[in-house]
């Protein structure tokens, strides 16, 4: 279980596949702000919640020059159906081992019900054009979370 990455740092490079087909890095955003954002499981409530939200902001997200990416532990198969199912227009990228979650410190120890487990934190990092982490979002909560990184996008490109 890895520390949070904190702001300022250079944002670990991942490559990860993508339920569009082929591999998303990091690299592939050089130069402009990415919103990458860690959920626990595809199609449960507050990730179905959080993911649709992310989807109607994100018109307003690309005017401000960035994209959005969402990464959890399920398969490519089960991000192609969450993704059709809510109409996502944004790449969910499949971390099985979830080796890319811990080098961001989003995989962590949950405590359910009394019950230690390991699992992802709902967390989103803002990435600027230069790789550095902007931005740390640790524990999100999904209500009102688009509006926060909105406007953390707005103030990080004026």
């Amino acid at each position: 279980m890895g520390d949070w990455i904190e702001e300022g740092r250079k944002a670990p490079a991942f490559t990860l596949e993508s339920d569009e087909g082929g591999k998303i890095s990091l690299q592939d955003f050089a130069g402009r702000p990415l919103v990458l954002y860690f959920y626990p499981k595809d199609d449960t409530p507050g990730c179905t919640k959080e993911a649709c939200s992310f989807r109607e902001y994100g018109a307003e997200i690309r005017k401000l020059g960035a994209e959005v990416v969402g990464v959890s532990p399920d398969s490519i198969a089960s991000h192609g159906k969450f993704r059709q199912k809510y109409h996502l227009d944004f790449p969910l990228l499949a971390d099985p081992g979830h080796k890319v979650a811990e080098r961001y410190g989003a995989w962590r120890e949950k405590n359910m019900y009394g019950k230690k487990t390991m699992g992802i934190q709902r967390s989103t990092y803002l990435i600027d054009g230069e790789g550095k982490v902007a931005k740390v979002w640790k524990r999100v909560k999904v209500e009102g979370h688009s509006d926060q990184v909105i406007t953390a996008l707005s103030a990080l490109v004026s």
